[in-house]
Protein backbone atom coordinates (compact mmCIF):
# COMPACT_ATOMS: atom_id res chain seq x y z
CA UNK A 1 0.00 0.00 0.00
CA UNK A 2 2.73 2.77 1.07
CA UNK A 3 4.73 1.74 -2.66
CA UNK A 4 1.36 2.06 -4.14
CA UNK A 5 0.91 5.67 -2.43
CA UNK A 6 4.52 6.74 -3.00
CA UNK A 7 4.14 5.69 -7.03
CA UNK A 8 0.48 7.60 -8.03
CA UNK A 9 0.45 10.34 -5.30
CA UNK A 10 2.92 12.44 -7.40
CA UNK A 11 1.30 12.36 -10.55
CA UNK A 12 -1.57 13.50 -9.27
CA UNK A 13 -0.15 16.73 -7.68
CA UNK A 14 1.52 16.94 -10.72
CA UNK A 15 -2.04 16.85 -12.73
CA UNK A 16 -3.33 19.25 -10.50
CA UNK A 17 -0.47 22.00 -10.10
CA UNK A 18 -1.18 21.64 -14.24
CA UNK A 19 -4.73 22.58 -14.57
CA UNK A 20 -4.00 25.37 -12.31
CA UNK A 21 -1.50 26.71 -14.09
CA UNK A 22 -3.89 26.79 -17.00
CA UNK A 23 -6.65 28.37 -15.18
CA UNK A 24 -4.32 31.13 -13.98
CA UNK A 25 -3.15 31.51 -17.46
CA UNK A 26 -6.29 31.83 -18.77
CA UNK A 27 -7.79 34.46 -16.51
CA UNK A 28 -5.09 36.56 -17.12
CA UNK A 29 -5.17 36.52 -20.40
CA UNK A 30 -6.30 39.90 -22.58
CA UNK A 31 -9.42 40.28 -23.98
CA UNK A 32 -9.47 40.55 -27.66
CA UNK A 33 -10.44 44.05 -29.38
CA UNK A 34 -14.42 43.65 -30.51
CA UNK A 35 -15.09 44.44 -34.16
CA UNK A 36 -18.95 45.37 -35.87
CA UNK A 37 -19.88 41.88 -37.78
CA UNK A 38 -19.91 43.06 -42.06
CA UNK A 39 -23.33 42.61 -43.44
CA UNK A 40 -22.20 41.24 -46.87
CA UNK A 41 -24.12 42.87 -50.38
CA UNK A 42 -25.57 40.03 -52.86
CA UNK A 43 -25.09 41.17 -56.52
CA UNK A 44 -28.01 41.73 -58.63
CA UNK A 45 -28.85 42.07 -61.92
CA UNK A 46 -32.49 43.96 -62.59
CA UNK A 47 -34.05 45.49 -65.40
CA UNK A 48 -36.37 48.73 -65.46
CA UNK A 49 -39.98 48.19 -65.51
CA UNK A 50 -41.55 49.57 -68.82
CA UNK A 51 -44.99 49.99 -70.01
CA UNK A 52 -46.01 47.61 -72.37
CA UNK A 53 -46.70 48.74 -76.21
CA UNK A 54 -48.21 46.95 -79.55
CA UNK A 55 -50.84 44.11 -78.83
CA UNK A 56 -51.05 40.57 -77.15
CA UNK A 57 -50.43 37.80 -79.49
CA UNK A 58 -52.09 34.38 -79.04
CA UNK A 59 -50.37 31.01 -80.86
CA UNK A 60 -51.96 28.34 -82.54
CA UNK A 61 -51.53 25.85 -84.73
CA UNK A 62 -53.17 23.72 -87.50
CA UNK A 63 -53.19 22.10 -90.85
CA UNK A 64 -53.41 23.91 -94.23
CA UNK A 65 -56.62 22.70 -96.29
CA UNK A 66 -58.15 24.09 -99.26
CA UNK A 67 -61.51 25.79 -99.02
CA UNK A 68 -62.98 24.27 -101.96
CA UNK A 69 -62.00 20.86 -102.54
CA UNK A 70 -64.22 18.49 -104.51
CA UNK A 71 -64.39 14.93 -106.40
CA UNK A 72 -65.16 15.12 -110.50
CA UNK A 73 -67.27 12.64 -111.48
CA UNK A 74 -68.75 11.55 -114.48
CA UNK A 75 -72.23 12.47 -115.32
CA UNK A 76 -72.48 10.68 -118.50
CA UNK A 77 -71.07 6.89 -119.84
CA UNK A 78 -68.81 6.47 -122.19
CA UNK A 79 -65.08 5.98 -123.12
CA UNK A 80 -62.70 8.16 -122.33
CA UNK A 81 -60.91 9.05 -125.31
CA UNK A 82 -58.96 12.00 -124.70
CA UNK A 83 -56.71 12.72 -121.06
CA UNK A 84 -55.09 16.51 -120.82
CA UNK A 85 -51.52 16.39 -119.70
CA UNK A 86 -52.61 18.38 -116.74
CA UNK A 87 -55.18 16.20 -115.54
CA UNK A 88 -52.72 14.24 -113.42
CA UNK A 89 -51.32 14.06 -109.70
CA UNK A 90 -50.34 17.86 -108.90
CA UNK A 91 -51.31 19.18 -112.22
CA UNK A 92 -52.39 22.85 -112.51
CA UNK A 93 -55.42 23.99 -114.34
CA UNK A 94 -57.23 27.11 -115.19
CA UNK A 95 -60.93 27.37 -115.04
CA UNK A 96 -62.79 26.20 -118.00
CA UNK A 97 -60.26 24.26 -119.19
CA UNK A 98 -61.19 20.60 -120.47
CA UNK A 99 -59.60 18.06 -118.67
CA UNK A 100 -60.78 14.62 -120.04
CA UNK A 101 -63.40 13.59 -122.38
CA UNK A 102 -65.55 11.16 -122.62
CA UNK A 103 -65.94 9.73 -126.62
CA UNK A 104 -69.01 12.07 -128.13
CA UNK A 105 -70.01 10.60 -131.27
CA UNK A 106 -73.44 8.94 -129.29
CA UNK A 107 -74.32 12.31 -128.26
CA UNK A 108 -73.53 14.43 -131.30
CA UNK A 109 -75.96 11.92 -133.04
CA UNK A 110 -78.72 11.91 -130.19
CA UNK A 111 -78.09 15.85 -130.66
CA UNK A 112 -78.91 15.64 -133.95
CA UNK A 113 -81.85 13.16 -133.83
CA UNK A 114 -83.19 15.68 -130.94
CA UNK A 115 -82.80 18.45 -134.22
CA UNK A 116 -84.44 17.14 -136.54
CA UNK A 117 -87.71 15.92 -134.16
CA UNK A 118 -87.71 19.53 -133.04
CA UNK A 119 -87.87 20.64 -136.77
CA UNK A 120 -90.53 18.25 -137.40
CA UNK A 121 -92.49 19.55 -134.60
CA UNK A 122 -91.68 23.27 -135.52
CA UNK A 123 -93.23 22.32 -138.94
CA UNK A 124 -96.32 20.60 -137.55
CA UNK A 125 -97.20 23.64 -135.10
CA UNK A 126 -96.92 25.98 -138.28
CA UNK A 127 -99.46 23.58 -140.09
CA UNK A 128 -101.74 23.63 -137.53
CA UNK A 129 -101.60 27.42 -137.26
CA UNK A 130 -102.15 27.64 -140.69
CA UNK A 131 -105.54 25.41 -140.98
CA UNK A 132 -106.19 27.65 -137.60
CA UNK A 133 -106.33 30.46 -139.03
CA UNK A 134 -107.84 29.50 -142.69
CA UNK A 135 -110.76 27.72 -140.32
CA UNK A 136 -111.24 31.31 -139.02
CA UNK A 137 -111.23 32.96 -142.20
CA UNK A 138 -113.74 30.63 -143.58
CA UNK A 139 -116.18 30.85 -140.05
CA UNK A 140 -116.21 34.87 -140.56
CA UNK A 141 -116.77 34.69 -144.52
CA UNK A 142 -119.99 32.22 -144.02
CA UNK A 143 -121.12 33.72 -140.65
CA UNK A 144 -119.49 37.40 -140.54
CA UNK A 145 -119.52 38.49 -136.96
CA UNK A 146 -122.84 36.79 -135.78
CA UNK A 147 -121.64 34.42 -133.64
CA UNK A 148 -117.59 32.72 -132.76
CA UNK A 149 -116.33 29.87 -133.79
CA UNK A 150 -115.35 26.81 -131.13
CA UNK A 151 -112.27 25.56 -130.69
CA UNK A 152 -112.73 22.48 -132.58
CA UNK A 153 -113.42 24.65 -135.52
CA UNK A 154 -110.48 27.13 -135.31
CA UNK A 155 -108.48 23.36 -134.11
CA UNK A 156 -107.13 24.92 -131.37
CA UNK A 157 -106.54 21.53 -130.19
CA UNK A 158 -104.49 20.13 -132.84
CA UNK A 159 -102.78 24.06 -132.04
CA UNK A 160 -102.06 23.51 -128.61
CA UNK A 161 -100.92 19.59 -129.28
CA UNK A 162 -98.02 20.48 -132.11
CA UNK A 163 -97.16 23.82 -129.55
CA UNK A 164 -96.89 20.83 -126.67
CA UNK A 165 -95.09 18.99 -129.27
CA UNK A 166 -92.41 21.64 -130.20
CA UNK A 167 -91.82 22.04 -126.91
CA UNK A 168 -90.90 18.76 -125.51
CA UNK A 169 -88.82 18.51 -128.91
CA UNK A 170 -87.12 21.70 -127.44
CA UNK A 171 -86.81 20.16 -124.24
CA UNK A 172 -85.06 17.03 -126.23
CA UNK A 173 -82.43 19.50 -127.75
CA UNK A 174 -81.84 21.01 -124.36
CA UNK A 175 -80.74 17.57 -123.02
CA UNK A 176 -78.99 16.65 -125.87
CA UNK A 177 -76.94 19.61 -126.20
CA UNK A 178 -75.75 19.28 -122.34
CA UNK A 179 -75.11 15.74 -122.36
CA UNK A 180 -72.63 16.47 -125.45
CA UNK A 181 -71.54 19.00 -123.55
CA UNK A 182 -71.08 16.60 -120.43
CA UNK A 183 -68.79 14.75 -122.40
CA UNK A 184 -65.82 17.65 -121.67
CA UNK A 185 -64.77 17.28 -118.04
CA UNK A 186 -63.96 20.71 -116.96
CA UNK A 187 -64.38 22.98 -113.48
CA UNK A 188 -65.52 26.49 -112.64
CA UNK A 189 -61.91 27.58 -110.74
CA UNK A 190 -58.33 27.45 -111.01
CA UNK A 191 -57.16 24.28 -108.88
CA UNK A 192 -54.88 21.52 -108.73
CA UNK A 193 -55.63 17.74 -109.09
CA UNK A 194 -54.75 16.13 -106.21
CA UNK A 195 -55.39 12.32 -107.10
CA UNK A 196 -56.82 11.19 -110.87
CA UNK A 197 -58.88 8.02 -110.41
CA UNK A 198 -58.90 7.16 -114.35
CA UNK A 199 -56.73 6.66 -117.67
CA UNK A 200 -57.46 6.82 -121.19
CA UNK A 201 -59.15 4.02 -122.88
CA UNK A 202 -61.12 3.43 -119.52
CA UNK A 203 -65.32 3.29 -119.93
CA UNK A 204 -67.01 5.11 -117.07
CA UNK A 205 -70.58 5.20 -116.12
CA UNK A 206 -72.84 8.03 -115.00
CA UNK A 207 -71.36 8.80 -111.41
CA UNK A 208 -67.83 7.10 -111.59
CA UNK A 209 -65.57 8.94 -109.08
CA UNK A 210 -62.48 10.76 -112.15
CA UNK A 211 -60.39 12.75 -109.66
CA UNK A 212 -60.33 14.49 -106.32
CA UNK A 213 -59.43 18.42 -107.26
CA UNK A 214 -58.94 21.66 -105.04
CA UNK A 215 -58.96 25.30 -105.95
CA UNK A 216 -55.87 27.63 -105.37
CA UNK A 217 -57.41 30.87 -104.96
CA UNK A 218 -57.94 30.59 -101.46
CA UNK A 219 -56.52 27.93 -98.61
CA UNK A 220 -57.50 28.04 -94.62
CA UNK A 221 -56.16 26.80 -91.10
CA UNK A 222 -58.36 25.68 -88.36
CA UNK A 223 -57.17 27.23 -85.67
CA UNK A 224 -57.94 25.16 -81.92
CA UNK A 225 -58.43 28.41 -79.59
CA UNK A 226 -58.90 28.17 -75.75
CA UNK A 227 -61.67 30.54 -73.67
CA UNK A 228 -58.27 32.09 -72.26
CA UNK A 229 -57.17 32.86 -75.59
CA UNK A 230 -60.32 33.92 -76.58
CA UNK A 231 -60.61 36.33 -73.79
CA UNK A 232 -57.28 38.57 -75.55
CA UNK A 233 -59.02 38.29 -79.40
CA UNK A 234 -61.42 40.49 -81.30
CA UNK A 235 -62.59 37.42 -83.22
CA UNK A 236 -65.84 37.37 -85.73
CA UNK A 237 -68.96 36.91 -84.03
CA UNK A 238 -70.38 33.23 -85.33
CA UNK A 239 -72.61 33.85 -88.70
CA UNK A 240 -70.14 36.87 -89.19
CA UNK A 241 -67.81 36.65 -92.31
CA UNK A 242 -65.04 38.84 -91.41
CA UNK A 243 -64.30 40.91 -88.11
CA UNK A 244 -65.24 45.19 -88.12
CA UNK A 245 -61.58 45.36 -88.34
CA UNK A 246 -58.85 42.05 -89.98
CA UNK A 247 -57.28 40.21 -87.44
CA UNK A 248 -53.81 39.74 -88.81
CA UNK A 249 -52.04 35.82 -88.49
CA UNK A 250 -48.91 35.15 -88.86
CA UNK A 251 -48.27 31.45 -89.99
CA UNK A 252 -44.78 29.83 -89.93
CA UNK A 253 -43.61 26.51 -90.96
CA UNK A 254 -41.00 24.38 -92.37
CA UNK A 255 -40.37 23.70 -96.48
CA UNK A 256 -37.35 21.80 -97.87
CA UNK A 257 -36.09 21.98 -94.08
CA UNK A 258 -36.41 25.81 -94.25
CA UNK A 259 -38.21 28.04 -92.16
CA UNK A 260 -40.81 30.24 -93.97
CA UNK A 261 -43.76 32.48 -92.76
CA UNK A 262 -47.19 33.37 -95.01
CA UNK A 263 -49.42 36.40 -93.58
CA UNK A 264 -52.83 35.43 -93.22
CA UNK A 265 -56.77 36.79 -91.65
CA UNK A 266 -58.95 35.61 -89.41
CA UNK A 267 -62.53 35.38 -91.58
CA UNK A 268 -64.51 33.48 -89.16
CA UNK A 269 -64.91 31.23 -86.23
CA UNK A 270 -66.93 28.36 -86.06
CA UNK A 271 -69.12 29.15 -82.82
CA UNK A 272 -69.07 25.16 -81.34
CA UNK A 273 -66.90 24.50 -78.51
CA UNK A 274 -65.72 21.24 -79.21
CA UNK A 275 -67.48 18.49 -76.23
CA UNK A 276 -63.92 16.38 -76.13
CA UNK A 277 -61.41 19.24 -76.36
CA UNK A 278 -63.05 22.29 -75.00
CA UNK A 279 -61.53 24.51 -77.62
CA UNK A 280 -63.30 26.96 -80.12
CA UNK A 281 -61.92 26.49 -83.85
CA UNK A 282 -60.84 29.84 -85.33
CA UNK A 283 -60.43 30.02 -89.30
CA UNK A 284 -57.77 31.82 -90.86
CA UNK A 285 -57.19 32.40 -94.44
CA UNK A 286 -54.42 32.83 -96.83
CA UNK A 287 -55.05 34.16 -100.62
CA UNK A 288 -53.18 32.25 -103.25
CA UNK A 289 -51.22 30.15 -100.82
CA UNK A 290 -48.70 28.57 -104.21
CA UNK A 291 -48.81 31.94 -105.59
CA UNK A 292 -50.32 30.87 -108.97
CA UNK A 293 -52.71 33.50 -109.85
CA UNK A 294 -51.50 36.73 -108.58
CA UNK A 295 -49.52 37.10 -105.73
CA UNK A 296 -45.63 36.57 -105.84
CA UNK A 297 -44.53 34.22 -102.89
CA UNK A 298 -40.63 32.99 -102.31
CA UNK A 299 -42.33 29.85 -101.12
CA UNK A 300 -45.43 28.13 -101.80
CA UNK A 301 -47.73 27.36 -99.28
CA UNK A 302 -48.84 23.83 -100.09
CA UNK A 303 -52.34 21.88 -98.57
CA UNK A 304 -51.12 19.46 -95.70
CA UNK A 305 -48.48 22.14 -94.25
CA UNK A 306 -48.36 22.24 -90.16
CA UNK A 307 -48.15 25.80 -89.68
CA UNK A 308 -47.68 27.37 -86.49
CA UNK A 309 -49.82 30.54 -86.11
CA UNK A 310 -49.20 33.70 -84.48
CA UNK A 311 -52.55 35.89 -84.07
CA UNK A 312 -52.70 39.27 -83.20
CA UNK A 313 -55.19 40.12 -80.60
CA UNK A 314 -56.15 43.32 -78.24
CA UNK A 315 -53.75 46.11 -77.40
CA UNK A 316 -51.60 45.99 -74.29
CA UNK A 317 -51.08 49.00 -73.53
CA UNK A 318 -51.05 50.40 -69.90
CA UNK A 319 -49.50 46.72 -68.84
CA UNK A 320 -46.42 46.51 -67.06
CA UNK A 321 -44.46 43.77 -69.95
CA UNK A 322 -41.56 41.63 -67.97
CA UNK A 323 -39.57 38.91 -68.95
CA UNK A 324 -41.64 35.24 -68.06
CA UNK A 325 -38.39 34.97 -65.35
CA UNK A 326 -38.77 37.38 -63.55
CA UNK A 327 -41.91 35.84 -62.04
CA UNK A 328 -41.64 34.27 -58.90
CA UNK A 329 -43.64 31.86 -57.31
CA UNK A 330 -46.22 32.93 -59.91
CA UNK A 331 -47.17 36.08 -58.69
CA UNK A 332 -44.05 37.71 -57.09
CA UNK A 333 -41.33 39.36 -58.34
CA UNK A 334 -38.09 40.54 -56.32
CA UNK A 335 -37.55 44.45 -56.60
CA UNK A 336 -34.19 46.68 -55.60
CA UNK A 337 -35.55 49.47 -53.56
CA UNK A 338 -34.22 53.11 -53.35
CA UNK A 339 -32.32 52.04 -50.58
CA UNK A 340 -30.86 49.01 -52.93
CA UNK A 341 -32.67 46.70 -50.38
CA UNK A 342 -34.48 43.45 -51.22
CA UNK A 343 -38.47 43.94 -52.08
CA UNK A 344 -40.93 41.57 -52.69
CA UNK A 345 -44.10 42.60 -54.13
CA UNK A 346 -47.01 40.35 -54.87
CA UNK A 347 -47.99 41.28 -58.84
CA UNK A 348 -51.51 40.87 -60.84
CA UNK A 349 -50.75 38.60 -63.46
CA UNK A 350 -52.88 39.30 -66.54
CA UNK A 351 -51.37 37.30 -68.83
CA UNK A 352 -48.30 34.91 -69.38
CA UNK A 353 -46.58 33.70 -72.36
CA UNK A 354 -43.31 31.63 -72.53
CA UNK A 355 -41.14 34.73 -72.86
CA UNK A 356 -43.37 37.46 -71.15
CA UNK A 357 -45.10 38.12 -68.26
CA UNK A 358 -47.54 41.06 -68.58
CA UNK A 359 -48.99 42.43 -64.60
CA UNK A 360 -51.29 45.24 -63.79
CA UNK A 361 -51.80 47.59 -60.82
CA UNK A 362 -48.89 46.33 -59.14
CA UNK A 363 -45.22 47.81 -61.05
CA UNK A 364 -44.91 51.21 -62.42
CA UNK A 365 -42.43 52.46 -65.11
CA UNK A 366 -38.86 52.74 -63.56
CA UNK A 367 -39.29 50.18 -61.03
CA UNK A 368 -35.79 47.51 -60.83
CA UNK A 369 -36.79 44.21 -61.35
CA UNK A 370 -34.47 41.61 -59.85
CA UNK A 371 -33.29 38.97 -62.71
CA UNK A 372 -30.94 37.10 -60.78
CA UNK A 373 -32.05 34.05 -58.84
CA UNK A 374 -32.03 34.78 -54.92
CA UNK A 375 -31.53 31.22 -52.90
CA UNK A 376 -32.93 32.63 -49.39
CA UNK A 377 -35.32 35.96 -50.04
CA UNK A 378 -35.31 37.86 -47.26
CA UNK A 379 -37.03 41.47 -47.25
CA UNK A 380 -34.29 44.18 -46.64
CA UNK A 381 -31.64 41.78 -47.91
CA UNK A 382 -28.56 44.29 -48.67
CA UNK A 383 -28.08 44.20 -53.03
CA UNK A 384 -25.43 45.21 -54.34
CA UNK A 385 -26.85 45.84 -58.34
CA UNK A 386 -24.69 45.14 -61.00
CA UNK A 387 -23.31 47.96 -62.99
CA UNK A 388 -24.44 50.49 -60.19
CA UNK A 389 -21.54 53.16 -59.65
CA UNK A 390 -21.92 54.33 -56.21
CA UNK A 391 -22.97 50.76 -54.95
CA UNK A 392 -20.33 50.03 -51.63
CA UNK A 393 -17.77 47.74 -52.69
CA UNK A 394 -18.65 44.87 -50.39
CA UNK A 395 -18.01 41.78 -52.04
CA UNK A 396 -20.46 38.96 -53.56
CA UNK A 397 -22.11 36.64 -51.91
CA UNK A 398 -21.46 33.34 -52.53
Amino acid sequence: MKVLLKIVLPSVLMIALAVTAVVMLARNRPEPPEREPTVTAMMVDVIEAESSVGHFSVEAQGTVQPRTETTIAAEVSGRLVDVADNFTAGGFFRAGETLAEIDPSDYEAALLQAEAELASAQSRLADESARSEQARLDWQRLHGGEREPGELVLRLPQVAGAQAAVQAAEASVLRARRNLERTRISLPFDGLVRARQVDLGQFVSTGTPLAVVFAVDVAEVRLPLSDQDMAFLDLPAPGETVASEPVPVTLRGRVGGRSAAWEAQIVRTEGVVDEATRLVHAVAEIRDPYGLLEASRETPLAMGTFVEAEIRGRTSAGLIRLPRGALRDGNSVYLADADDELEIRTVDVLRTTPESAYVRNSLKPGDRVITTAIQAPIPGLPLRVRGSLDAPDQGEAP
